[in-house]
C-alpha cells in the first residue's frame, strides 16, 4: 500500500493504534474524528478534520484535501438519535439506506458504510492491511497457559460467540467450568464483564482463586474490514478484576492492541492469553 491513509474514527483506543503503526510504517495518515467519540488529545498528534456521523460531505471532502485514497472505518461508533443528528447534504441523501441498514443489525450497517466510501472511489481497507502488527498472532502469549477445564471452556466459549454473531448480536462470550456467565451485546465487552461480578461467588473465579474465560472471535459473516474483536491491557485488567483465568482470541481474524504491555500485563495478573486457530474448537 502506499499514500495517504484515511481513518474514519470513532471511539476507543483502536483507530489511534492504527495510525501510530501506519504512522511508524512510514506511511502518512489523516484522521476524519466524529464528534462526540473520538478523543481530541488521540487525535491531535496527527492531521486531521472533525465531523459528525452524519457529515458525510465533509467527511468525503476532508478525505479528498488530504490526498487520501484508502481508508479504514475503526472504533467504536455509537447510533445516534437519527432525527437529531447534524447532516450535510451528502448525508441526508444517504441517511434513508443508513436508517434502514441499522435497523437490521451492525453488519449491514457497516456494509452500508462501506459501500458509501467504494462509490466515492476510495478503496477501504480493513486493519490487517492498514496495521498488520495488531493482527492476534496463533498461540500462548505470555507465562501463563490453560489448563483442560479451561480448554473446555475456551471450546465451550468459541462455539456461544459464533452462534450469538450468527444472530449479528456480539461476538463474546465468558465461560466458567462449562456455564456460560455472560454473553456480549450492544453494552459492549467492557460493560459484559463488568455483570460477572454481581453474579454468585459459586459459579466464577476469584482473585485467590481464577476460573472462568473470556472468548472473542468474530461474527461468521462480518465485513472483516470493519468491526474485528479487540482487546487490550484493559481488557485483560478487567478480566483479573472479576476473577477470570484468562483471555482466548481467535488469531488472524482479531486485534491485539499495545501487544508487549498487554502481554505484560497478563503476566502479571496470571491471566493466560491465547490466540486460537478458526477451526480449533468447532462444535
Amino acid at each position: 500500500m502506499s499514500g495517504v491513509l484515511g481513518i474514519i474514527a470513532g471511539g476507543g483506543e483502536l483507530p489511534i493504534a492504527i495510525a501510530e503503526s501506519a504512522r511508524a510504517a512510514g506511511r502518512d495518515v489523516f484522521i476524519f474524528a466524529l464528534q462526540g467519540m473520538a478523543a481530541e488529545q488521540d487525535v491531535k498528534s496527527f492531521r486531521h478534520a472533525w465531523g459528525s456521523l452524519g457529515e458525510v460531505g465533509k467527511g468525503m471532502k476532508s478525505l479528498r484535501d488530504a490526498g487520501v485514497s484508502e481508508v479504514t472505518l475503526a472504533g467504536k461508533v455509537m447510533r445516534p438519535e437519527w432525527g437529531a443528528i447534524k447532516l450535510d447534504a451528502r448525508g441526508a441523501m444517504a441517511l434513508p439506506k443508513v436508517v434502514a441498514a441499522a435497523a437490521k443489525g451492525d453488519d449491514a450497517l457497516l456494509r452500508v458504510m462501506v459501500e458509501l466510501f467504494e462509490k466515492e472511489g476510495f478503496r477501504v481497507v480493513g486493519t490487517i492491511d492498514a496495521a498488520p502488527d495488531l493482527i492476534m498472532p496463533k498461540g500462548i502469549l505470555g507465562r501463563h497457559a490453560p489448563t483442560k477445564q479451561q480448554e473446555v471452556d475456551i471450546a465451550v466459549g468459541v462455539n456461544a460467540a459464533r452462534a450469538l454473531g450468527s444472530l449479528d448480536i456480539g461476538q463474546a462470550a465468558v465461560v466458567c467450568e462449562g456455564l456460560v456467565l455472560a454473553l456480549e451485546a450492544a453494552e459492549g465487552t467492557d460493560a459484559m464483564i463488568a455483570r460477572i461480578a454481581n453474579l454468585p461467588s459459586a459459579v466464577r473465579g476469584s482473585a485467590a482463586k481464577r476460573r472462568g474465560v473470556l472468548v472473542k472471535a468474530p461474527k461468521p459473516a462480518q465485513e472483516r474490514r470493519v468491526d474485528l474483536p479487540v482487546i487490550g491491557a484493559h481488557t485483560i485488567e478487567r478480566c483479573a478484576e472479576v476473577g477470570l483465568a484468562g483471555v482466548a482470541i481467535e488469531a488472524g481474524a482479531a486485534l491485539l492492541l499495545h501487544r508487549k504491555k498487554t502481554i505484560e500485563a497478563a503476566d502479571r495478573l496470571g491471566l493466560f492469553l491465547l490466540g486460537f486457530h478458526a477451526g480449533a474448537y468447532a462444535a
